[in-house]
């Protein structure tokens, strides 16, 4: 159930336990306020902005560009290599070079420990989605609750820089006395942990369906094989006349949305009508009435699409009159939308430069990605083992 920006309905309490570090600070995803939410969007909005995205290019480029590079020092082994987890460490070591011009050291470690040290609220947060083993490696950063701040501090100290960060326009725009050193932090950890959890996620499944349905690869290789005749050509920008590559990461984001959580709202002041249903109002003086949508239930329904648990990229490529393509929606609506829609952009060059270089094959052939899933606040995806080699046409 989706409600119009004209109602402007408000996160219910479940978003309470969001502070930054404890400490009563709101961020841009644990702001329940829809005033104080609406002011913090439009201080953050310019760093989404295709200027600023077309800034940082160069800064994604070189640093994706050394993580495929290393793709071949594991990939070729006959276990293969863990491709799910280094996709997050690549995610994780752009996302440090934006926010602060220093990676996380994700790609050069592959350790989801030593990135989650450098950044405890991270740590703290993914908590719940951490097998045990994985957590007892990170629990020393309880004691470490002020890093982050530090590493703000550091940054804020060394002014505004001339490579174009996102936090040098953050720096640019912000009013110390209406944004706080403290709340800069709580919006980057944001960040930090939306783009580089939710993305590596998408890309895992993504590859996964990909190796899972010959047909699919087969024609989105040759579709980027046959668009760029060398390795550095591709980019955000030539990537984007790429009808197929398109469909397949809409498909992927619709067979497994990467935040598969419903997120609450409260109902609307004074009430409203959705599709014929009255919903009472869910403020004071009233029950308190909490709406929703669920992204799986929306995307996989045989009623919204044809053959929902199936792979298809090619349904996205026109309008059809078998699928109601509206009903996908990963990155949700309104003015609570996930305001990183446009690194998108990010898979495509990912996937485009993966492909363009290297065949791929799925080590465990047994795994089905949508039963060995579990899934908690975010996705708890299985482990993607695959083997890497050049490409051999």
């Amino acid at each position: 159930m989706a409600l119009g920006r004209a109602t402007r309905p408000s996160s219910s309490a479940f978003y309470d336990g969001g502070s930054f570090a404890g400490r009563g600070i709101g961020a841009i995803v644990s702001e329940r306020g829809v005033d104080a939410h609406g002011q913090m969007r439009r201080y953050l909005s310019h760093i989404f902005s295709d200027l600023s995205l077309s800034e940082q290019e160069d800064i994604i480029a070189r640093t994706m560009d050394v993580w495929v590079e290393s793709l071949l020092e594991k990939g070729p082994r006959e276990e293969g290599f863990e491709m799910g987890k280094s996709f997050e460490m690549m995610k994780f070591d752009i996302i440090g070079k934006l926010a602060f011009g220093e990676t996380f050291g994700g790609i050069e470690t592959g350790a989801l420990a030593d990135a989650m040290k450098r950044f405890p609220t991270l740590a703290r947060l993914a908590k719940p989605l951490l097998r045990r083993k994985i957590w007892e490696l990170t629990e020393d950063t309880r004691k470490n609750e002020d890093f982050a701040i530090d590493l703000i501090n550091r940054r804020i100290r060394r002014g505004e820089s001339s490579r174009k960060y996102f936090m040098t326009r953050i720096l640019q725009k912000r009013d110390p006395a209406q944004v706080s050193d403290l709340q800069l932090t709580a919006h980057t950890s944001d960040f930090s942990l939306a783009g580089s959890e939710t993305t590596g996620t998408a890309l895992s499944a993504i590859m996964y369906y990909l190796l899972r349905t010959p047909k699919a690869m087969s024609k989105l290789q040759s579709e980027i094989r046959g668009s760029f005749e060398t390795y550095s050509e591709i980019d955000s920008r030539s990537t984007l006349g790429l009808s197929y590559l398109e469909g397949v990461i809409l498909e992927g984001l619709r067979i497994y949305p990467p935040l598969p959580l419903a997120l609450p709202r409260v109902g609307p002041n004074g009430g409203d009508t959705v599709d014929g249903h009255v919903l009472p109002s869910g403020f004071s003086g009233s029950p308190v009435v909490i709406v929703s949508t669920h992204p799986i239930a929306a995307s996989l329904s045989p009623t919204n699409f044809k053959d929902p648990q199936a792979f298809k990229p090619e349904r996205w490529l026109s309008k059809n009159q078998t699928d109601m393509q509206e009903a996908s929606q990963p990155f949700s609506l309104g003015t609570r939308g996930c305001m990183g829609r446009k690194y998108l952009l990010e898979m495509l060059t990912t996937l485009a430069k993966v492909l363009w270089k290297y065949d791929l094959e799925l080590v465990n052939t047994l795994l089905d990605w949508q039963r060995d899933s579990e899934m908690h606040t975010l996705w708890r995806e299985p482990a993607l083992w695959v083997r890497v080699r050049e490409r051999t046409a």
